[in-house]
């Protein structure tokens, strides 16, 4: 059984107007035979188990946000390595490879120039990645605002 499963059955088995106080007339419920101790452990075994639910909610959706952050900085991480091999390929790529063929300083700047591209590129899907990652925890928002408004409504009826 999933998280989302069991949220939705533990809120219908406990909605309003399920279990042993069915609905009669405009909105009241039946006289319940149940003693006040046997409803008051009703009530905090229901929030118990809501509390439960909310917090491996939260934990998974936490779980998920981080995931994207950790692969956003991951590659903001690569884009620093890129940026010191630059300094490094730079200077051997101008002695061994283009010395021969155009002056050392032409050759110099041409590698550092095609490496610079590519910190570059780096660095904007990083911060790209970044910024799609959402602190808000919106799906246990919604579900708390859902239980609060179930649990006013179980309070009054």
């Amino acid at each position: 059984m999933t998280l989302g499963e069991n949220a939705g059955s533990t809120r219908a088995a406990h909605a309003p107007g399920a279990g042993s106080g069915a609905r009669s007339g405009a909105g009241r419920t039946a006289p319940d035979d149940r003693s006040l101790a046997d409803i008051v452990g009703d009530i905090a075994g229901d929030l118990g188990a809501l509390v439960k639910e909310e917090i491996q909610l939260a934990t998974t959706e936490a779980k998920a946000e981080a995931k994207k952050a950790g692969l956003g900085a991951g590659l903001l991480g690569g884009a620093g390595i890129a940026g010191q091999l630059a300094l490094v390929f730079a200077s051997l790529a101008t002695v061994f490879l283009l010395g021969e063929w155009m002056h050392l300083a032409w050759a110099a700047l041409i590698v550092t120039a095609l490496w610079a591209v590519v910190a570059a590129v780096l660095v904007q899907r990083g911060r790209a990645s970044l910024r799609e990652v959402d602190p808000t925890l919106e799906t246990t928002r919604t579900t708390l605002k859902e239980d609060a408004q179930w649990t006013r409504e179980r309070r009054t009826s």
